[in-house]
């Protein structure tokens, strides 16, 4: 029994360990140090190749980390453990996670070196009620609802009103579905919806949606801003102006100034409040939410009172045109004092100071009646009828009610400013943009998904019931607008028909106030609210580092207010204040959130298609898809190649689409160095990064022995294809014998129907000097197998003299000598070389070979129409190859090729001559470790023979060599007295004939491609078919060897 001596080695466990197959732990969890984000900790394996630690396993307790290292009942995987960690330590972490939310005065202590102590949040408590719904219905309900819904009504009529309605709420309802499946897909993280998408679905999405969710909430402000002083300055306090017009047309400019200067004091001091106190802002929400509500409901109860009771807002009408009613104090041409009748101010405003009996009147004011209508008449009026359809109009047109008798005479322009026009021009699609702001806000429940008790449950039950409710108030306020209020004063915007008076308060019970003072409360608590949230929206994008340049506004004051961002905010707030104009500022609004809901949509979208095992939401009401899908753009591109083999798997290509997808069998020397980049080159120019192009090459031996070869051998091809510009894929094998892993490579390279049907393989120089049959045997049994496997071969021969992606023809010709038609490749090659700017002047000719029996003339004009068919511009020459007698050249060339083959054959016969070869080759090769493809691989492994042979010499041995020596004449004279087969001479005098007439014809050219013959079926003739190849293309620089894979690859039709 063996006896064992265990020696205890001491404190050096650790370090043996961290040694261990070269892995360098780079942690800085182990130094103590406080690195805030665990999940993007990174270590090193020692080779520069980093690796993401498990966010699971925190440094919390590192101890506990390194004794798992010495569990022996895991040591099996010890050495594993650093990246696939005991079930134990990765449960305990999970317990420990929470969603909480981290504040921002949390988060600045988390990344600052003095907060050593951080105060506890608390849980977690708000349900869906007061966590999302209500939230969500104070951001959506605003300033659109009271300054603009009315105006909209009348303008588009009730019919395209509740189409305008229901096209916003409707992108709005499918964002909120999109983001409750986002939302519902796993645990949502607090931080608000840029947080919820960003690390659900990766920084392209999630950036693209912070940044357009930012830039909208900023203009939100703005437009919050420029509504409430827009109540302020015509319905509040209106003495309050600055500016003041000298005249009617006047009156716009000065309004806008007006609206710019307050608007940048109330943005100030609005940036000051949040600067200052951010959390009275939040206690402060709950008010602005009541007044709101209230103000919608004595909406409802307005027009519910206005059944039998209508508030008394009478308006005064010329013809069909509507006044001005704060003009003037009575709707009259004349008013009877005592027993008087005298001119009212009415006809003070529309005639000259005179008699009345000949006054000087404006021609309008004197042809047309002054009539006065009730501006609200109710529910139960009938009105609906009027207000059904759209009534758009010009900037400066005059609001006129279409039922009143009216007599068209010209008016005077001085009188203008009497009437109520329209301030802008009205489309549909504008007012579109300027309601879509209306039905934002969708975001404000995932807002506070850190305070949310289930979030998963809160956000898409409470978003989309906020959504609805919403819904259904602005459609029923388009219906009730249209059905209680007059049209005239449905398209007076600003309430001049109704004394000054907000439109929406002229329905509202029991006071117009009620609505004036709520929507401005409203309006001032959406604003504070809006530039609140943006600078935080902000600072998260800054602190992700999604766009470097935005870093500086990531950090703020001592307790995490974002002051950097609040500046840049209040700045860009600041540009849509001063555009001053409610009615431009809302459709940019629109733009940031439109784009920013494609976001959601789009990343909701790619993922149900990706179905990646990842996605899995719980809310289902998201896609009609039975089925479910990590990171966006990556896994799109993987699904895309899926979806994309998978119709490839249907069947073969139409010939309209079939194009070469190259598999390029590449030499490596012994330093695994590319040996003939030029096949490369030439890919390059061939395919022009259209297509599939692998790139393969076959190292020699055991793979267990040789796997780092085979990664420097893939590097270094890897390396030529970029230098050379091949855009395409490397496969490198390992094989005992080289041909073997070539048969390996043209077998199993591709994936589905993404497949190579091209082989490109050059060829093998030397073969002639190399008495070693293995040098050519390998080329033709890759020749024999692209055959069997119906793929297409290409063997650029000298191919070192090709040219490479720097040169340039200026003229030449490429030569094309169709000898047998395979499939058209040779008509479709030189079309797809000339696409490369390398070949692109030079001139294309075809050849063919007529015989004897063959009418030139009429294969020629055959030949020019084909080629038309094909949309091929190419010079056609058919070339007649008359019968002649057998040359003594070609007889003689025949014989020296099977005398050579037979003497070879002789050689192998004797096993001290094979011994003698084999040591030959051995110490001619002795540097080449790796196997070539075509000459150096070995194709039975034959063991080397000592330095010295020594042998004992017995009789029988001794009588053996005799006769072997004997013999050596015998075998000489049989060479000498050989006689050529008939079927050898007549393929070289194919041979000789065809090269005769192309080096006649094609001497100069740039390239010739040339139809490539193919193998015998009987083996013993393969080295002739290798003299018969050589003979073919002597005296040519560059040729191109081509063999179809027996299908057609060209056609005529489109």
């Amino acid at each position: 029994m063996p006896h064992f001596t265990v020696v205890p080695v001491k404190d050096q466990a650790q370090s043996s360990y961290d040694s261990l197959e070269g892995i360098n732990w780079v942690d800085y969890r182990d130094t103590g140090q406080d690195y805030p984000d665990h999940q993007d900790t990174v270590s090193s394996d020692g080779h520069g190749n980093h690796k993401e630690d498990s966010p699971f396993l925190s440094g919390a307790d590192a101890a506990s980390k390194k004794n798992d290292f010495y569990d022996r009942n895991l040591a099996l995987f010890e050495e594993e453990l650093d990246i696939r960690p005991k079930v134990s330590s990765l449960l305990s972490r999970l317990v420990s996670y929470t969603n909480i939310t981290q504040g921002a005065k949390e988060h600045e202590e988390e990344e600052s070196a003095q907060g050593s102590r951080r105060k506890t949040p608390k849980s977690p408590n708000m349900g869906t009620l007061m966590g999302v719904y209500l939230p969500c219905l104070q951001n959506i309900f605003g300033v659109i609802l009271f300054l603009r819904l009315t105006w909209i009504v009348g303008m588009a009529g009730i019919m395209q009103s509740l189409l305008i309605v229901l096209m916003c709420c409707s992108c709005t309802m499918l964002t909120a579905i999109s983001m409750s499946a986002i939302a519902t897909n796993g645990v949502v993280p607090a931080g608000g919806a840029y947080f919820m998408i960003s690390r659900s679905l990766g920084p392209e999405f999630g950036g693209a949606v912070g940044l357009c969710f930012y830039l909208g909430t900023t203009f939100a402000s703005a437009m919050y801003i420029l509504g409430a002083i827009e109540i302020f300055l015509k319905y509040l306090v209106p003495q309050a102006a600055i500016f003041h017009a000298t005249d009617p047309p006047g009156s716009d400019s000065a309004m806008l100034n007006n609206m710019r200067v307050y608007g940048s004091v109330c943005l100030s001091l609005m940036a000051v409040v949040v600067f200052v106190g951010v959390k009275y802002v939040n206690k402060l929400a709950s008010l602005f939410l009541a007044c709101v509500i209230i103000s919608i409901v004595s909406i409802y109860a307005g027009a519910i009172k206005s059944m039998t009771h209508p508030p008394e807002f009478p308006i005064c009408m010329l013809g069909n045109r509507t006044l001005v009613r704060d003009r003037f104090d009575v709707c009259a041409k004349t008013v009877v004092t005592g027993n008087t009748t005298v001119p009212s101010q009415l006809w003070d405003r529309f005639c000259l100071p005179g008699n009345m009996s000949s006054p000087q009147c404006d021609d309008y004011f004197i042809q047309n009646n002054v009539t006065e209508i009730q501006g609200i008449p109710g529910l139960g009026s009938g009105i609906i009828r009027e207000n059904m359809w759209g009534n758009y109009l010009q900037k400066g047109e005059i609001l006129e009610k279409p039922g009143l008798r009216s007599v068209d005479a010209h008016g005077g322009v001085e009188n203008f400013g009497m009437y109520v026009s329209a301030d802008i021009a009205t489309s549909f699609t504008l007012l579109v943009g300027i309601f879509f702001p209306s039905a934002t806000g969708i975001m404000a429940g995932s807002n506070r998904s850190g305070d949310l008790r289930d979030a998963q449950k809160s956000i898409p039950v409470g978003t989309i019931l906020a959504i609805t409710t919403t819904s259904l108030v602005y459609l029923s306020s388009v219906v009730l607008f249209g059905s209680c209020i007059e049209g005239v004063v449905l398209r007076d915007k600003f309430g001049d028909a109704v004394r000054k008076n907000l439109v929406v308060g002229t329905l509202s019970w029991p006071s117009p106030w009620v609505i004036v003072i709520g929507s401005f409360f409203s309006t001032v608590g959406a604003g504070l609210q809006s530039l609140t949230g943006a600078p935080r929206l902000l600072q998260a994008i800054a602190k992700d580092n999604i766009i470097p340049f935005l870093r500086v506004f990531g950090h703020g004051k001592t307790n995490g207010e974002p002051t950097w961002a609040l500046l840049l905010t209040g700045l860009i707030a600041e540009l849509g204040i001063l555009i001053a104009s409610l009615d431009m500022v809302a459709p940019i609004l629109s733009m940031f959130f439109l784009m920013c809901y494609l976001f959601v949509n789009l990343a909701c979208a790619v993922q149900t298609l990706l179905r990646t095992p990842n996605w899995r939401p719980r809310f289902k009401y998201y896609h009609c898809a039975e089925k479910e899908w990590g990171d966006g753009i990556r896994g799109l591109s993987l699904s895309a190649a899926r979806y994309a083999l998978l119709r490839l798997e249907v069947g073969p290509p139409h010939t309209k689409n079939w194009r070469p997808q190259l598999l390029v069998l590449l030499k490596l020397d012994e330093d695994f160095h590319v040996k003939y980049p030029r096949l490369l080159t030439f890919a390059s120019q061939l395919k022009a990064g259209k297509g599939l192009t692998i790139v393969g090459s076959v190292i020699q031996g055991n793979f267990l022995d040789s796997y780092g070869e085979m990664q420097a051998a893939e590097q270094a091809i890897k390396n030529m294809m970029e230098i050379e510009r091949v855009k395409g894929f490397c496969q490198v094998v390992v094989a005992s014998k080289v041909r073997e892993g070539v048969v390996h490579l043209i077998q199993s390279c591709g994936l589905g129907g993404m497949k190579h049907n091209t082989v490109v393989m050059g060829w093998p120089y030397g073969w002639r000097q190399s008495e070693d049959p293995r040098a050519w045997k390998t080329f033709i049994n890759t020749v024999r197998c692209t055959t069997a496997a119906h793929l297409a071969l290409m063997v650029p021969k000298n191919v070192s003299f090709y040219p490479s992606n720097h040169e340039r023809f200026t003229d030449g010709n490429i030569d094309v000598w169709w000898i047998v038609h395979d499939g058209g490749m040779l008509m479709l090659l030189p079309f797809l070389l000339k696409q490369h700017k390398v070949w692109r002047k030079c001139r294309m000719r075809i050849f063919t070979v007529a015989q004897m029996d063959d009418n030139s003339i009429q294969m020629k004009k055959d030949l020019a129409t084909f080629l038309y068919q094909l949309r091929i511009e190419a010079e056609v020459e058919v070339v007649e190859m008359h019968d002649s007698d057998i040359s003594a050249y070609t007889y003689e060339r025949t014989l020296m090729m099977e005398q050579r083959s037979q003497m070879l054959r002789q050689m192998r016969l004797s096993s001290a001559e094979r011994q003698r070869e084999a040591q030959l080759v051995k110490d001619r090769h002795s540097l080449v470790r790796m196997g070539s493809l075509y000459s150096d691989e070995e194709e039975e492994v034959v063991e080397a023979p000592p330095e010295k042979v020594q042998m004992t010499w017995t009789r029988e041995k001794c009588e053996a060599e005799r006769r072997n020596r004997s013999n050596a004449p015998e075998n000489f004279r049989e060479l000498m007295s050989l006689k050529p087969d008939q079927s050898n001479v007549r393929r070289m005098h194919t041979a000789v004939k065809l090269n005769e007439v192309i080096v006649n014809r094609s001497h100069d050219a740039r390239l010739v491609l040339l139809n490539m013959p193919g193998p015998p079926r009987n083996t013993d003739g393969d080295e002739n078919y290798m003299e018969f190849l050589e003979v073919l293309t002597e005296g040519l620089e560059r040729v191109l060897l081509v063999r179809g894979g027996g299908r057609e690859v060209i056609t005529i039709y489109s």
